[in-house]
């Protein structure tokens, strides 16, 4: 998101691994053009991204949102101001205090990948006890922007960086990983609604620049939504891409969605396609124990299919928690090569590749041998992955 740019053009497309020096980082750009640049709670990008930001916190509290309102009021009155408020809600472990309700798991609605359990009721109201506590802060800031009587001069993006973390959630490309929260505040002469238009996090950038009226960086690949936020029938985008690198395991897989189709492509078949939060937590124990009672659900079987299936097409018009995997229907073949063609061209465009020696497993799943895998020591930085480029995007994608 810092960089505007897809992981594997980044440097550092794999957990832990940090920014290379003199990457492109949009709040630099601000905060060269006269921002006030704030980076408040979790940094996961390396002491490279520091020259980004005026101010760095470590962020206060368990989400690491207490002091949000304190550095609003404390910022210099003669500049404008970019504040990157960067909340571990919701993260695993959960800590549970007054800023939110605390919901009843029997009203929590279970998707189908999951084992409907106590304990994954619990943990699903408890997930949702972190959401709304972030939502208490969000609420704090605007209070606060409109006290300072600026919030209708302020775009405002409130999100999340990745899926909840769950089973078959958290790290993949489905849209329970992928397809996260994106509400924006924009007041100067936008639309209300919800858009049906793609999006992309690395559009973020792009976007935030063109409003400050700063010009982007040649290396920035996204574009800007300003377009969305103006016209809610507006598109920018015909196509999006995502990618899964190593977190905790050995991946290389890659998406492309256009229109109603989501289209996978899992470059490493030989394993599970596993995260930690597989089998963390209630879901995940219950789970894992459902599997050792021979008791699952075809929905639940996905994160210990070995080997994976090397493709998967889903209409997620038709199949919302995309569970049934169309790459080998015969009717759809027209879709499945179209999708193959346009992930091509951006895989050759952006200059992905394989790595040829990927990062081990740093943990093993309940129940496996620990010898075919190395561990990391909790931290441990792995090394950059082989795939990583600092290829410029070539030009706009066009559908076949």
């Amino acid at each position: 998101m810092i960089t505007g740019r897809y992981p594997h053009n980044t440097g550092a497309p794999e957990l832990h691994t940090e920014l290379p020096a003199g990457s492109v980082l949009f709040p630099q750009l601000l905060k060269d053009a006269g921002y006030y640049t704030v980076l408040s709670g979790k940094h996961h990008m390396g002491k490279n991204a520091n020259v980004a930001f005026s101010k760095i916190s470590k962020g206060k509290g368990p989400g690491k949102e207490e002091d949000w309102v304190q550095i609003l009021e404390k910022r210099p009155r003669d500049k404008p101001f970019f504040c990157w408020f960067a909340s571990t809600d919701a993260h695993r472990d959960w800590a549970i205090n007054d800023d939110a309700p605390k919901y009843d798991p029997a009203d929590v609605v279970v998707p189908p990948y999951l084992v409907d359990s106590e304990k994954t009721r619990e943990d699903l109201a408890s997930y949702y006890h972190e959401v709304s506590r972030f939502d208490h802060y969000v609420g704090q800031v605007v209070a606060e922007l409109k006290r300072q009587k600026v919030f209708d001069n302020t775009l405002l993006i409130v999100m999340a960086d990745n899926g909840r973390p769950f089973p078959r959630c958290k790290t993949r490309l489905y849209d329970s990983g992928i397809k996260t929260p994106f509400v924006v505040h924009y007041p100067q002469g936008a639309t209300h609604g919800v858009t049906d238009s793609l999006i992309s996090s690395i559009d973020i950038a792009a976007t935030v620049l063109e409003l400050a009226e700063v010009e982007k960086d040649e290396r920035i690949q996204g574009v800007s939504f300003v377009p969305i936020l103006k016209d809610a029938k507006a598109s920018v985008r015909e196509v999006v891409f995502a990618e899964h690198n190593w977190h905790v395991y050995r991946n290389h897989e890659r998406l492309v969605r256009f229109g109603d189709w989501l289209y996978i492509r899992n470059n490493f078949t030989d394993q599970a396609n596993l995260c930690v939060e597989a089998y963390t937590g209630g879901a995940g124990e219950d789970l894992w124990a459902a599997k050792a009672a021979n008791d699952l659900t075809n929905p639940q079987q996905n994160v210990f299919l070995n080997p994976c299936p090397a493709e998967e097409l889903y209409h997620v018009g038709k199949d919302a928690h995309q569970l049934k995997n169309l790459a080998a229907n015969p009717e759809t073949q027209q879709v499945l090569e179209k999708a193959r063609e346009v992930l091509a061209q951006w895989t050759e465009q952006t200059g992905d590749t394989i790595p040829e020696n990927p990062t081990p497993d740093r943990d093993a799943p309940p129940g496996s041998p620990q010898k075919d895998r190395k561990a990391f020591k909790h931290g441990e930085m792995p090394g950059e992955s082989s795939g990583a480029t600092s290829i410029n995007h070539s030009g706009p994608l066009q559908l076949p």
